[in-house]
């Protein structure tokens, strides 16, 4: 009996010290990944959690239906759908390849995107959509005032570093990066794409999300007057006298 106590001791000992050197490495392997998600990647964590939690919207109540005597709407709500793009930390391609199905999705399903950029492309000639303002908008992004369309068309293709070949897709996603250099966006604040776009481009953008980083659909109500004019004078109160 003695002599098998003898034989078990040591084997209890190496299974301890085994014990012993898992916990080690475990509890240093935590500490190393500890320290690379709060000291190494910290500011990227943060900022991707702050893109997904901190987001500030108004929401409007909707205003009630008014009805005839015989219960037939006068007034009503319509859903409207209103496209918005958030900033995320999207490699240049991967953004540009974005906005370029974003806007292909719409045109699929006969909506439109907002589009201030002043650059024509139609029929295929490039030309300025405003000469009276040409000369400022071009000292704006310090670019000569004899500089031609297509020129200047180049320089903002080269400044988005967008790398398709056909000139219609370029426009495209020139349209949505100029507003973004123009107006701004970020993790909390959107840009506007498209106000009232289809019930079926809102299924597809929030269906297949994945497809889209950063875009977001926002549902909304617009009032609605089935018979146009009609009693216009008692039912068009303006709004924030409701």
């Amino acid at each position: 009996m003695e002599n098998f106590r003898k034989k078990k001791m040591p084997n209890i000992k190496l299974r301890f010290n085994v014990l012993s050197v898992l916990v080690y490495v475990i509890g240093a392997v935590l500490l190393l990944q500890l320290f690379n998600l709060q000291i190494v990647n910290g500011s990227t964590y943060r900022e991707t959690s702050n893109t997904r939690l901190t987001r500030e919207s108004t929401l409007y109540a909707a205003r009630g239906n008014i009805l005839d005597r015989n219960g037939t709407a006068i007034a009503s709500n319509q859903m409207t759908f209103t496209l918005e793009l958030y900033k995320t930390k999207l490699e240049n391609d991967i953004l540009n390849e974005t906005i370029l199905r974003v806007i292909n999705t719409l045109e699929e399903n006969g909506d439109s995107y907002i589009d201030t950029f002043p650059i024509k492309i139609e029929p295929l000639e490039f030309d300025f959509s405003n000469e009276e303002r040409k000369n400022t908008w071009l000292k704006k992004y310090e670019l000569s005032e004899d500089v031609s369309a297509e020129t200047a068309f180049n320089y903002f293709k080269d400044r988005y570093e967008i790398k398709k070949e056909d000139i219609k897709d370029i426009r495209k996603i020139i349209a949505v990066r100029y507003r973004i250099t123009s107006e701004g966006y970020s993790s909390t604040k959107s840009l506007t794409i498209s106000n009232n776009i289809s019930r079926k481009s809102a299924l597809i953008f929030d269906e297949q999300s994945g497809k889209y980083p950063g875009i977001d659909v926002v549902t909304s109500s617009k009032r609605y007057y089935p018979n146009g004019s009609l009693a216009s004078h008692m039912l068009r109160i303006p709004k924030q006298n409701i």
